[in-house]
């Protein structure tokens, strides 16, 4: 196995990849990696309800391709929508002030 005796600053390497925080580029990354998050989110709520995509597009008058395209991180739901899901799974969303 080969280690590396280097400690890198995961802000730099951010910086490096994705540009500077503000930059269009970070905002894009992050942009993709919160879809991304919430896709996996919903696909697994759906999976641990046991629906399908096709079920759940139904469910909220929408494509199987949408669903699909959501849980790939490939399209942003926005919070209407997400609430249409969370809803159409027999969840909640709970909002909540951190503890300090």
């Amino acid at each position: 196995m080969k280690t590396r005796s280097e400690i890198t600053d995961v802000s730099l390497e951010m910086d490096s990849l994705y540009g500077k925080v503000g930059t269009p580029e970070r905002d894009a990354f992050r942009t993709e990696a919160y879809a991304y998050c919430m896709g996996q989110i919903i696909r697994d709520a759906r999976r641990k309800a046991k629906v399908s995509q096709k079920e759940l597009s139904e469910r909220i008058g929408v494509s199987k391709s949408y669903i699909s395209g959501i849980e790939k991180g490939q399209i942003e739901p926005g919070a209407c929508m997400f609430y249409r899901i969370i809803d159409a799974l027999g969840l909640r969303v709970d909002i909540v002030k951190p503890a300090n």
